[in-house]
């Protein structure tokens, strides 16, 4: 008897993505997303329409937390703060690069990697006046690869966050609640913009993927608010704060696994109030 060739053909395709989708099943969960600590998001105070547990300083547009969400920075205009950027490479070989953010990788082998002070934003006394927020823009270009005879699972993990620098840090009577120490002059914030890419990898795979988007403020990676109610400083001590100088440095931690090379390109712009 003759066989369809067309058959054969799809009931090939049909097994192989059974087997992708079989494996996919089994794939360890994905690691809780960090992004549920970040300042900013919206507190649950907020989001359900409730006061704030300290006074809200009195705004001459008579507006509340209830109806506008953030009182401190209400009709004021978007001031534009500074921007620079990150670049990172995960690759076999970090001889010819010039920056600090290269991570030798072994193909094949979970790698993780973690850089501070990437790019940083210097900014003067007044630059805002009770808001900072981001707009972050990562691209990423990763080659994936699996030169053995068993399904993998391909996987990059990233966290950028923030390390901020102010004067009205260095009281050591000021005690930072995340850490129970004190501030030593800063404080680090996470950014609503971690990702987490995995993919079912056949015997043989090797490709290459890019992938570029952008996370923009909502609550702010830091305020005169979050200074008070996350941080512990006082209304006078988170006013003096948007007085000061501020230095704001980009730091980015992660993960990778069955890569073969890997570009990590993240523009940050700060803007205020």
């Amino acid at each position: 008897m003759r066989l369809n060739p067309y058959l054969i053909t799809a009931g090939a395709m049909g097994l192989a993505l059974a087997a992708v989708f079989a494996q996919a099943r089994q794939a360890p969960p994905r690691p809780e997303a960090i992004d549920s600590h970040s300042a900013d998001l919206v507190s649950p105070q907020l989001r359900r329409g409730l006061s704030l547990s300290k006074p809200l300083s009195p705004r001459a547009d008579a507006v509340s937390v209830e109806d506008v969400g953030d009182v401190d920075s209400f009709g004021r205009n978007l001031r534009w703060l500074g921007v620079t950027q990150a670049d990172i490479a995960l690759t076999t070989d970090c001889s010819t690069w010039t920056g600090p953010g290269c991570q030798v990788i072994t193909p094949g082998a979970l790698t993780s990697f973690s850089f501070t002070d990437l790019g940083h934003i210097r900014l003067p006394p007044k630059a805002s006046k009770s808001l900072l927020c981001y707009w972050l823009s990562p691209l990423v270009t990763v080659s994936y690869d699996n030169p053995g005879a068993s399904m993998v699972n391909g996987l990059v993990r990233y966290s950028p966050t923030l390390t901020i620098e102010n004067s009205v840090l260095d009281d050591p009577a000021l005690i930072n609640p995340m850490t129970g120490l004190p501030f030593a002059g800063r404080l680090d914030t996470s950014m609503t913009s971690s990702e987490f890419y995995e993919v079912p990898l056949p015997p043989g795979a090797a490709f290459t993927q890019r992938s570029r988007d952008s996370a923009v403020c909502i609550a702010g990676f830091l305020s005169k608010r979050t200074l008070v109610d996350s941080f512990g400083l006082t209304e006078a001590q988170a006013n003096a704060f948007f007085q000061q100088e501020t230095t704001v440095r980009l730091n980015v931690s992660g993960t990778i696994n069955h890569v073969s090379d890997a570009s990590l390109i993240f523009g940050l712009r700060i803007i205020g109030d």
